[in-house]
């Protein structure tokens, strides 16, 4: 089984909602993670992507991009949202699509911290686009810890 593959039975299993918000690993390299969400089960009264379903496909891509490095350190620990700041800067009328890049520089230090302290912090950022223009910009900072 891919990590994605993995993962997205993780999330399905381990955080029941984002079975119903339809999320779904698009793609992973190692250092992106494309999540994805249809319109269709996250919609408003407007006809565009609820915010708050928007605000959850970011924090879990963050968050599941962690989750996914450290699998693939040999490192299950737990990983948590700390702090977030969200801007919602267009409508989204399509299907949701959420993109974080991780550092490789950043989460070497986040191994050293980790294995310091046992508990390390990474700021992470989302972007959700509408029309290859940015959409949405989420920055949270996560907290893994043992």
């Amino acid at each position: 089984m891919t990590h994605a593959a993995a993962l997205e039975q993780t999330l399905h299993r381990d955080i029941p909602i984002t079975r119903e918000m339809g999320i779904r690993v698009a793609a992973y390299d190692g250092r992106q993670l494309r999540l994805t969400a249809p319109l269709s089960a996250n919609i408003n009264d407007k006809g565009t992507a609820f915010g708050g379903s928007l605000y959850s496909v970011a924090v879990l891509c963050g968050w599941s991009m962690l989750h996914l490095k450290l699998r693939e350190a040999g490192l299950p620990h737990n990983v948590v949202i700390q702090e977030a700041n969200v801007r919602y800067l267009l409508p989204v009328e399509q299907n949701i699509e959420a993109e974080c890049q991780i550092d490789d520089e950043a989460f070497a230090q986040l191994l050293i911290s980790l294995n310091k302290h046992s508990r390390a912090r990474l700021p992470l950022s989302v972007v959700i686009k509408q029309n290859d223009r940015p959409a949405v910009e989420f920055s949270g900072r996560y907290v893994v810890h043992k």
